[in-house]
């Protein structure tokens, strides 16, 4: 049997403010590669903290994180980055873009910093990636000459250059319209059923979750369905 991509075995959290209060409990569950999972709860439930936790960037927490099952817990930064790096494709709300790059550029820095494959081979891959995105034809534009629903598909490219075993998205569609939330909810969902990409997003559009393979709810700290 495949093991899980990621893995959460009763994860707690607690904020030292300046008492212990307890902000996640006992968050258990499991993202299968190929699968398109959701995250969704009120402003203050929990979910970003939970993401942060999944994505290694906060290493203060109580239960195990397994990734493509190996535990997380215990790891050195500098060992987490390289995992970061190489195992975890990240798209935020906001794209993160820097525009005294070109899109192709931006796409390139996350494969370069890897440090696998020589600067042509990454270029060609940045270029295949926004293809599969359809925004191709802006590869060597400035990131400040797109709208808002082409600099979140650049930053899904950007995301994918490594081939990530998952995909974490923290509410990627929260500052784009209706039709451009609809064309980055559609490119999730290629990714997830053509090219066999495993997604995590949190988000506040419940109508977008309501088409993901999987909604996890969560209210104070806890999954309260699944």
């Amino acid at each position: 049997m495949e093991l899980p991509v990621l893995e959460a075995r009763a994860i707690s959290k607690y904020f030292h403010d300046p008492v212990p209060v307890k902000v996640l409990e006992d968050i258990t569950f499991g993202i299968n590669k190929g699968e398109f999972v959701s995250v969704i709860g009120k402003s203050g439930c929990g979910k970003s903290t939970l993401l942060y936790i999944l994505s290694t960037m906060d290493t203060d927490y109580e239960g195990g994180l397994f990734i493509d099952g190996v535990p997380m817990r215990g790891k050195k930064e500098m060992d987490l980055a390289v995992v970061r790096n190489e195992k975890i494709g990240f798209v935020f709300q906001f794209h993160y873009l820097l525009n005294e790059f070109s899109v192709l550029q931006n796409v390139m820095l996350p494969g370069l910093k890897l440090g696998i494959y020589p600067e042509k081979e990454v270029e060609h891959r940045a270029y295949e990636k926004l293809k599969i995105l359809g925004i191709e034809t802006e590869a060597l534009k400035r990131p400040n000459k797109l709208s808002g629903g082409q600099k979140q598909r650049v930053a899904i490219a950007r995301a994918l250059i490594n081939n990530p075993l998952i995909i974490m998205g923290d509410e990627p569609t929260g500052n784009l319209d209706i039709k451009n939330s609809e064309i980055v909810y559609n490119i999730f969902l290629e990714l997830a059923t053509v090219y066999n990409q495993s997604l995590l997003i949190v988000t506040h559009d419940n109508e977008f979750a309501r088409r993901t393979n999987r909604i996890i709810e969560m209210e104070d700290g806890k999954i309260i369905s699944m």
